[in-house]
């Protein structure tokens, strides 16, 4: 399974964005960080790996991982432990589909948004 995160104009520059948060019904609370981690974790295939990339301890990042595991009731990543085989993590389905619904519902609010940005920028003489 392949996660590509977003790479529109808006998420490169430096100009104006939106930034989301889901609060869901479980209490679970999902944020770009927690989806770039669990990006990283399908791209790297391991969780250590992931924090290292983002620049968060192991500790951090399982615990995020965990979290999310806890409040949506179903794990977001599966683990194999290490050894001489090596170990790794990857996304379940549910990881994949917390990933590609926050990075839908980002996209809607971006373009939804795009407007009113624009005419907050020209009031302000932002432009």
């Amino acid at each position: 399974m392949t996660i590509t995160p977003s790479k529109s104009a808006a998420t490169r520059s430096a100009g104006h964005r939106v930034s989301i948060r889901l609060d869901l019904a479980s209490g679970a609370r999902i944020g770009p960080g927690k989806v770039a981690l669990l990006e990283e974790i399908a791209r790297s295939g391991s969780i250590s790996a992931a924090g290292r990339a983002l620049k968060m301890s192991y500790r951090r990042a399982w615990e995020l991982v965990e979290d999310l595991n806890r409040h949506l009731g179903t794990p977001v990543v599966t683990t194999a432990a290490g050894g001489s085989g090596g170990g790794g993590a990857r996304l379940t389905e549910a990881g994949a589909a917390v990933v590609a619904g926050y990075r839908a519902i980002e996209a809607a609010s971006r373009q939804a948004a795009a407007a009113h940005l624009d005419a907050l920028s020209r009031a302000i003489g932002d432009t």
